[in-house]
């Protein structure tokens, strides 16, 4: 059965602890387990039976600390049709459990430390992109405190990689760059995009260790001559250059661009 995650829109507010999403007055003094916050939370009754029918419960009620990134009702409502129902089948229990545990990292990352961590390895054994966005997904609300860890409300379901997919992974992180950084530029945020920019090609670098040569030359290059420049739009320029024929090795252009617009 092939899944699709859903499709993000831009990132409103990263520290943004949206109302709504925990019954407590104070989520921060939580005694409730992650599974307990999110059984008493409607936005996440798809989630608690997708755990049940994992079979994960007693897992998410373990003494953890567990970091749950963990999407709504609308996040699985965007997969196509079919697709929960599918999954909640006793016979796609280890496809389900493989979802799950890709959403879920041992330890505990507060909002605070999602721009500096770039990835994290999950309970599923493999890494998830972590910054301005988790995965493919918006992070809409962010430190919802329970007993046994934190949890971090997305957008979309998160789905695992292939284990040797080093060139998908590493263009999803390009185009995404790209789709964020661009109109920021374009708006007159010159740095904030340049930044964004440099983000995508050092957690690339640093942990897609199956990147073609190329691709890689083309990044390291982009860093360093960016790390040399004063002006935020010259830096961006070079990064996106740089963006641009990685990609051009591991799939063909990103998108084309003229000298006007980035």
């Amino acid at each position: 059965m092939k899944i699709f995650a859903a499709k993000c829109g831009p990132l409103v507010a990263l520290l943004l602890l949206v109302s709504g999403f925990v019954p407590q007055a104070d989520a921060r003094q939580s005694n409730d387990s992650i599974v307990e916050i999110a059984a008493s939370a409607d936005q996440f009754s798809t989630l608690v039976a997708a755990v049940k029918a994992a079979g994960l419960v007693d897992t998410l009620n373990g003494d953890g600390p567990f970091t749950v990134f963990a999407p709504t009702n609308d996040a699985f409502g965007a997969l196509p049709a079919g697709t929960v129902e599918e999954l909640l089948k006793p016979e796609n229990r280890d496809q389900l459990i493989s979802i799950l545990t890709y959403h879920v990292v041992p330890g505990r990352i507060a909002a605070s430390d999602l721009l500096s961590t770039m990835s994290a390895e999950t309970v599923n054994g493999q890494r998830v992109p972590v910054g301005l966005r988790v995965g493919e997904a918006n992070v809409i609300a962010t430190d919802i405190e329970a007993s046994n860890g934190i949890i971090h409300v997305i957008d979309g379901v998160l789905l695992p990689p292939a284990a040797d997919d080093a060139t998908a992974r590493a263009m999803r992180m390009i185009e995404g760059a790209i789709q964020r950084g661009a109109p920021l530029f374009n708006n007159g945020q010159a740095a904030a995009c340049a930044a964004i920019y440099e983000v995508a090609a050092s957690a690339i670098l640093m942990y897609e260790d199956d990147l073609p040569r190329d691709a890689r030359v083309a990044l390291t290059r982009a860093m360093r001559e960016s790390s040399s420049m004063r002006s935020a739009e010259d830096r961006a320029w070079a990064m996106r250059r740089g963006l641009d024929r990685a990609a051009m090795v591991l799939e063909g252009p990103v998108a084309s661009r003229s000298s006007e617009n980035h």
